[in-house]
This record gives C-alpha cells, structure tokens and sequence, in this order.
C-alpha cells in the first residue's frame, strides 16, 4: 500500500494512493490525526476505513506534504553504511570520524530536527553565508509502527510499518568544522521526504535500487543490498537503549556518489534539481534555491 498525506484548503487528508500513481482514497480520520501524517496509521489497531470520495493528487487545490510533516521527535540517521561511500568520503577528505576508508566496527547514529522536513516539490534553500559546500544524500528511510525497547534483530521487522525517501541534505564545511554533524545536518529544509510512504510489505530490502540525479545527470546508483548494517541490525542497535516509538523516522544511510566524493567536489548551487528514486516508493524531486531572508 502507497500513502499520501497532503492538505487542501486548512485541512489535512492522509489517504491510499491508487496504482497511477494520481488517485488518492482519503482515510476517514480526525483532523488531529490526519494532521499527523502517516504516523496516524502506524499506531492505529487496523487500517481506516476510506472517508471522503477518491480526489486526484494533480489537483491544483491539493497541495503535497511530507508523509510525515512533522515527526514527533528528531529523525534517527546512519552514516557510513555503504562501503564505496565510507571510502569516497576518506578519500575526498570529508571523514569525521577519524576512521578513514576503513568501515565502521558499529553504526554510526546521529540525527537531523524534524523542523527540517520538507515535502516533495518544495526548495532545498542554500544559505551561502552558512555553508559552501551544500550537498545531497539519497537515501531509504524506514518508519516503525510497533514501538519497543531492546528490540531484538531477528523480530525487529515486525516493528516496521513501512518506508519512504528523504535526501540527507548536508553542510559539508559544516559538518567538518564541528566535528560533528547536527549542525550540518539539520539546517532549515535539510530533509526532503516524500512523495509518498509504501508499508513494509511493497518494498524488498534485499534488492531495491537507490539512483539519485542532480540536473538530470545519474549521480548515485546503488542497492539496499548493500548495507553494512541492513534495517533489522540498525532497529537492534539503537532500541537497545532507547525505546522507539510508532512514527519514529530512521534514515538508513546513502550509496556512493555524493557531490562530496567527485574530483572536483560538485556541491549543490541555487538553480539545481535533485532527483532521488526509490521503487516502488516514488520520486522525491526538489529544486535547490537561494536563501531568502
């Protein structure tokens, strides 16, 4: 199943999207709910019913959000879970870690605000009095419906209600300068997600593309076979301690490819597009703008 959360007018519909991709089959919901996004359906006993008649989501008066508009709390996000990124990152001179091209003996967990979520469609501002060194991650970012604490690895899928895309969009010069990466990590509009959310049943993790484009031009093409760590592990790791709650947002970490990673670096500029892919998910697109104060 694809979901969609989207606003017409003041109100907030979260609904079942049909297989053209436009369709969408509105939830029957209260708006605190639906306000919520698809963290709604994650901790609800069952799917909703269908409330309102089918609407289409290329309706001008619809207006596209984020499947979850505002997470409850920060977004859980994995560094360095991909070999060939872990080694174009050492090579480049962006490693932070003081690991280098040698990959991590445990997951790396940091995280980003959730006051930088922005939906599909909507501009990555690049502030250049902050950072010159503005770039893009795609990645598959996993969403949990059963929460639970010191979850074990070979149960750990039974807690996951689905997934959805966002674009770790990271300060270089940021990150590098402290040291450590919140900062560089959680500026304003720094997480596009979207377009849509798949439960946990469409998507196979074994083998499922990851192929971002910067201008058009095939920028990353890597498989969330290739994880380091896959979903079950990283749901261990940071359950082990901290209790995950339904709606919580983890980042899986991004392929090869980055701008960091080219010789020359090519960081993001005002009047870029970037274009992230993930099937069956959809494609998360948004354009990169200058900031305006």
């Amino acid at each position: 199943m694809r979901v969609a959360t989207y606003r017409i007018g003041d109100r907030v519909e979260v609904g079942r999207v049909a297989d053209d991709g436009i369709g969408v089959t509105p939830f029957e919901l209260p708006a605190a709910q639906a306000a919520r996004g698809v963290a709604a359906l994650c901790d609800a006993a069952s799917v909703p019913p269908p409330g309102r008649p089918a609407r289409r989501l290329d309706d001008p008066a619809v207006v596209l959000l984020a499947p979850l508009p505002r997470p409850r709390r920060n977004l859980f996000c994995v560094g360095k879970n991909y070999y060939e990124h872990v080694a174009e990152i050492a090579r480049a001179g962006f490693d932070t870690t003081g690991g280098g091209a040698k990959p991590p003996a445990a997951p790396v967990v940091f995280s980003k605000l959730p006051e930088c979520v922005i939906a599909h469609g909507t501009a990555i501002r690049h502030d250049p009095r902050v950072t010159a060194q503005l770039d893009y991650e795609g990645e598959l970012a996993v969403i949990i419906g059963r929460g639970g604490r010191a979850i074990p690895r070979e149960r750990a899928l039974e807690h996951v209600w689905g997934y959805t895309i966002v674009n770790d969009v990271t300060a270089r010069d940021v990150q590098k300068r402290h040291t450590q990466w919140l900062l560089g990590k959680s500026q304003d509009g720094f997480c596009p997600m979207g377009p849509f959310a798949v439960t946990r049943d469409a998507l196979d993790l074994a083998h499922t593309p990851i192929r971002t484009w910067v201008n058009g031009e095939l920028r990353q093409d890597g498989n969330t076979g290739a994880m380091m760590n896959d979903v079950a592990s990283l749901i261990a790791t940071i359950s082990a301690g901290i209790t995950l709650y339904p709606g919580d947002v983890i980042a899986t970490g991004t392929p090869s490819g980055v701008g960091a990673g080219f010789e020359p670096p090519r960081f993001l500029v005002a009047g870029d597009t970037v274009r992230i892919e993930i099937p069956p998910i959809g494609v998360l697109e948004n354009p990169v703008a200058a900031w305006c104060d």
